[in-house]
């Protein structure tokens, strides 16, 4: 049975550039894991509760731009936050990013804060 987007990763998608949402849908299908979409464009008080709050490292985030997503992994009926299923649905995220031929960055692949529910527009 292929994977669906809930009506509530729908509406985080909302505001999102549409390239992004393209590469979210085609990556639901081609991931081995289901998963649902947890926050899209954010307001700039949003992003600041995030840094204060240590999950995120900027005030300059591209979810302020709606060019980022970050997004959340079942397993078996239940979000899970090990690494390595993150790593197994980037690579979903990256195999339609080159079919559709648009720049993605898998915040997995950083250098010092891995941040592996997160996925954006270079």
């Amino acid at each position: 049975m292929p994977f669906r987007f809930s009506d509530k990763s729908k509406a985080m998608m909302l505001g999102v550039h549409p390239d992004l949402i393209a590469v979210a849908y085609r990556a639901l299908a081609l991931s081995p894991y289901d998963f649902g979409i947890t926050e899209g464009r954010r307001s700039l008080e949003r992003q600041r509760l995030l840094v204060q709050e240590g999950k995120s490292q900027t005030l300059a985030s591209k979810h302020l731009e709606g060019r980022a997503l970050d997004f959340a992994v079942w397993i078996e009926g239940r979000v899970t936050w090990e690494f390595r299923f993150y790593a197994q649905v980037a690579e979903a995220f990256k195999l339609a990013a080159r079919e559709y031929g648009i720049d993605l960055v898998w915040g997995g692949d950083w250098p010092k804060f891995k941040d592996g529910p997160h996925v954006e527009l270079r």
